[in-house]
């Protein structure tokens, strides 16, 4: 635990005063910005879970959680229980790392509150437009927790994702089913013991990231379920003495009013950002500067050395120990693999699905340039308020080639157009066995759920 004080806030708990933000807000508060990115989430969403359909994870994490329920796992035949198709569609959904994230802080929204509020629909009846209205108010919770935390979750060794995102379920089904005050605080404090998850994963490249999109998620329904239901939960629970900032970013001194400032007129949730590349965020501007450099002609055998100069909060996920990253044990790994995504997109052009199997990772090509791949920190890189790439080649005569990417690709400096999310989603769907076509339908339903009254309901994305 560290000695660095805690930002005060105002009188009265945190979670008191979000709750009552919450419990005032209403579906016509809701700007179309975030009406417009909230569909763009749900497209990419399923989209993705639908691909990790036939993939050992998938079919594990569907053999572990055998329920059956009025719930929808998305491309799968039988229905779930709602806490098993929040999981299942989380896992399947945040699977191969090509989901959108927030660039405050490198959180997943769309994973854990897709698979939340699509299970408490279904589950409660709710009409489509109270869930349109729960994923609107979740993302928000989650991205504002994430501003606040910066890099705080992982530098204590905690995935934001899983911890911040088990909130921000909460709260967005908390909103969705319309409760009061004094329940959505019993319910954020309920959510803050159920956050957890540890990115031990980075040590072997195994899948315990993959499930933490979906523990969130059902964590967040279990969380509303006991604070409906009047089961107390602390107060403090953000901001206290073992709060979740103490407990899971004990490095930070967080300014806890950014958390409720302009709440439901100045909207985070318009902010996502959605990853050209299906790997780690902080990877992707690098990814686009190797492609263009590959694109000038320069042949691998004439490098003598990348050199990529990055955030120094980045370097224990993606750079180190260098040896490791240069060789990534599983494909999995590779995604959070510098040397690997540089030396992919450089050989490749690309870095989607196809570049990250058991094959290509042990491409002789690939791993030549991997080893060649290292990096320097940059002290006045932007990470993470921004995700930027400067990549040096350095080649045997000498020369030096380099090429920047300034901002993250899919961000808000530099956003994919609908058309490139469809043409994303239609490749995803593809790769899930579906037809392509599903994709503009797809877009359909996610661009309606806001404007109706009637039941919600997700069965269409069953196989």
């Amino acid at each position: 635990m560290t000695d660095t004080p805690i930002a005060a806030a105002s009188p009265g708990a945190i979670a008191e005063r979000l709750a009552d933000a919450i419990a005032r807000l209403r579906p016509e508060d809701v700007p179309d910005a975030v009406h417009h990115a909230v569909a763009n989430t749900v497209l990419d969403t399923i989209g993705l879970s639908i691909a990790s359909v036939g993939t050992d994870y998938g079919r594990a994490v569907r053999a572990a959680n055998p329920g059956t329920g009025p719930c929808t796992a998305f491309g799968a035949e039988a229905p779930a229980d709602p806490f098993s198709a929040a999981l299942i569609n989380g896992t399947t959904g945040h699977g191969e790392d090509y989901d959108n994230t927030y660039e405050g802080c490198p959180v997943h929204t769309g994973v854990v509150i897709v698979p939340a509020l699509f299970a408490a629909g279904e589950a409660y009846g709710l009409p489509s437009d109270r869930v349109a209205f729960g994923m609107a108010v979740g993302i928000e919770v989650i991205c504002r927790l994430g501003a606040v935390a910066h890099q705080g979750v992982h530098s204590a060794g905690f995935h934001p994702t899983s911890v911040l995102g088990t909130l921000g379920a909460a709260a967005g089904i908390a909103a969705a089913r319309g409760f009061d005050a004094r329940q959505i605080t019993d319910t954020l404090g309920v959510a803050g013991s159920m956050a957890s998850g540890i990115i031990e994963y980075l040590a072997d490249g195994s899948w315990t990231k993959r499930m933490h999109a979906g523990w969130a998620a059902q964590s967040g329904l279990r969380a509303a379920t006991m604070g409906a239901a009047g089961f107390r939960g602390p107060v403090s629970v953000i901001e206290g003495s073992h709060g979740l900032f103490r407990a899971f970013a004990p490095s930070t001194r967080p300014d806890y009013e950014a958390i409720l400032q302009d709440f439901g007129t100045r909207w985070e949730a318009a902010r996502v950002a959605f990853k050209p590349y299906a790997c780690g965020t902080m990877t992707q501007p690098f990814i686009d500067c190797a492609v263009r450099l590959a694109r000038r002609g320069i042949k691998a055998e004439a490098i003598e050395e990348v050199i990529c100069y990055v955030g120094e909060g980045t370097v224990h996920r993606l750079w180190e120990p260098l040896a490791l990253k240069q060789r990534p044990p599983t494909a999995y790994a590779a995604k959070f693999s510098g040397p690997y995504c540089v030396a992919a997109g450089f050989t490749f052009g690309d870095a989607g699905l196809a570049q990250f199997t058991e094959t290509t990772i042990r491409d002789p090509q690939v791993l030549s340039l991997c080893g060649r791949v290292r990096f320097e920190v940059d002290p006045a890189d932007g990470y993470p308020l921004n995700y930027s790439g400067h990549v040096a080649l350095r080649l045997k005569d000498g020369t030096v080639v380099e090429e920047r990417q300034p901002q993250l690709r899919g961000g808000t400096r530099e956003p994919l157009t609908r058309g490139d999310l469809l043409a994303k989603c239609a490749a995803n769907l593809a790769f899930g066995g579906w037809l392509t076509g599903r994709a503009a339908d797809l877009a359909r339903f996610a661009d309606g759920l806001a404007g109706t009254a009637a039941p919600f309901s997700a069965a269409a994305f069953r196989r």
